[in-house]
């Protein structure tokens, strides 16, 4: 993959491949109003007005039609790409649509590689890398909740909560080399504890930027719920009423979930990724004690905890104190259409922290809405912890993680009376980091990793 830096002229498919009522065909470039001319019979585009809309049709280079046409005129700067784009849209017939690209590359254009509209978007400072990884988050979005974090990153928020801090450390950097330039005069700019303060708010902030990905990466990725409990409590009963299908075994035959099932389901504003495990309990089977083995591995990867308490027979396990930070428990009391829940609300009882329970019959969906609504709660909380920024991007928390050491040099560097050259070079590195995250620091390795994962035609 090379993503040519040459200012050709590109084009490609931008909705998604397949058959459907339109389909749009992007063409960006120095050229693509002339490209598009030669293969457009209406008002020539070249006479358009910028953002205008124009209504023709077009033509192969033998002149036979392909179809009627729609062609959006956009001039540079004021582009997605900051180039002169050209947008066509056809009706979407896959042939219209092979056949309009194809004639496209005949009068001139080249097919666009994968990611590269954004790419030159990026190039023409139309937007930082932030902002463009957030365009392919937006487009690879399954819930609202994901949807509005991957807008705010594509519409700056993140790139201007780095800005600051890019701003603060280096004002930190510039009083360091002032004291270093003026350290035989008897001048202060800054005393050091308040240069020791403001490293310490600077860490503090990105520390919570860093720990807000297992959150974000939760809601962009689908929350993974483990639902856990003893054998025959109801937990496939339990997947299968929250999913709306039959995707787990029900059977009154202790030990039938032997591996792990998962699906993802939608709920309300947040996509939740369930995980039904096999049933904890002392066993002899070896291929059922592998089941329990990887349920253990589930749980401590889950972000909630669906604990399952059957009605009928409560037998409750006690993971509350195994709880690791950030992880969430709801208790569930099944079968209530068999039994009613005073005997595993008593045992429950006698936990410090049983976790906010919800009575459900997964056979006759009694209480099955209660649960959904319990679940949506504490996704919500998941933001309300980690702020109004959320990390969703692993490069991100990378190049996060990777500023923080030389951050905690920077600190102990102020606090032991350290000389200012010393610091100064920790806050570079520090300064470095931040910037391959919205491509201030970048490479073209950088680059082609992150623009190669887009769609051709984005």
């Amino acid at each position: 993959m090379t993503m040519l830096e040459d200012k050709d002229t590109i084009c490609a498919i931008s909705t998604p491949a397949g058959v459907g009522g339109i389909a749009v065909i992007r063409v960006s470039g120095p050229d693509a109003v002339a490209v598009a001319d030669r293969l457009w019979r209406g008002k020539p585009l070249s006479s358009a007005a910028p953002r205008s809309v124009h209504y023709g049709t077009i033509v192969d280079g033998e002149g036979r039609v392909i179809d009627d046409c729609v062609a959006a005129v956009f001039r540079a700067p004021a582009s997605f790409t900051g180039e002169d784009v050209v947008e066509l849209s056809v009706h979407g017939s896959v042939y219209v649509q092979k056949e309009t690209v194809n004639a496209l590359i005949a009068a001139g254009a080249r097919l666009a590689e994968r990611g590269e509209f954004t790419r030159r978007a990026f190039a023409a400072g139309k937007m930082d890398l932030a902002q463009a990884e957030g365009v392919a988050d937006l487009i690879a979005s399954r819930s609202r909740a994901a949807h509005d974090i991957a807008v705010r990153q594509m519409k700056g928020g993140f790139s201007r909560r780095l800005a600051s801090l890019h701003d603060s450390l280096l004002e930190l950097a510039s009083l360091l080399e002032l004291e270093l330039d003026f350290s035989e005069e008897d001048v202060e700019f800054a005393s050091r504890l308040k240069l020791l303060q403001q490293a310490q708010e600077l860490r503090g902030e990105i520390e919570r930027l860093a720990a807000s990905f297992r959150s974000g990466n939760a809601i962009k990725e689908g929350i993974p719920v483990a639902i856990v409990g003893p054998t025959n409590v109801g937990k496939s009963s339990l997947l299968n009423a929250l999913a709306g299908d039959d995707l787990a075994i029900v059977s009154d035959i202790h030990g039938t979930t032997r591996d792990l099932i998962e699906d993802t389901v939608n709920i309300g504003d947040y996509t939740f990724r369930f995980i039904d495990t096999a049933g904890l309990r002392d066993t002899t089977d070896t291929i059922e004690q592998l089941g329990i083995d990887r349920s253990r591995r589930a749980i401590s990867r889950a972000t909630i905890l669906l604990r399952v308490i059957d009605a009928t027979a409560p037998q409750s396990i006690d993971i509350a104190d195994e709880l690791a930070d950030g992880q969430h428990l709801l208790t569930v009391i099944n079968k209530t259409d068999a039994a009613t829940s005073s005997a595993a609300r008593e045992l429950l009882s006698k936990e410090t922290a049983p976790g906010q329970i919800i009575e459900v019959s997964a056979k006759t969906q009694a209480g099955i809405d209660n649960l959904r609504e319990a679940l949506t709660e504490t996704a919500a909380t998941l933001i309300g912890d980690t702020g109004d920024i959320i990390v969703t991007n692993a490069r991100h928390h990378q190049a996060l993680t990777d500023a923080l050491p030389p951050l905690h040099r920077v600190i102990n560097g102020l606090e032991t009376n350290l000389s200012g050259d010393f610091i100064a070079q920790d806050l570079r590195e520090v300064l470095h980091h931040l910037g391959t995250i919205t491509g201030t620091v970048t490479t073209t390795e950088i680059l082609t990793s992150i623009f190669t994962r887009f769609c051709i035609g984005k």
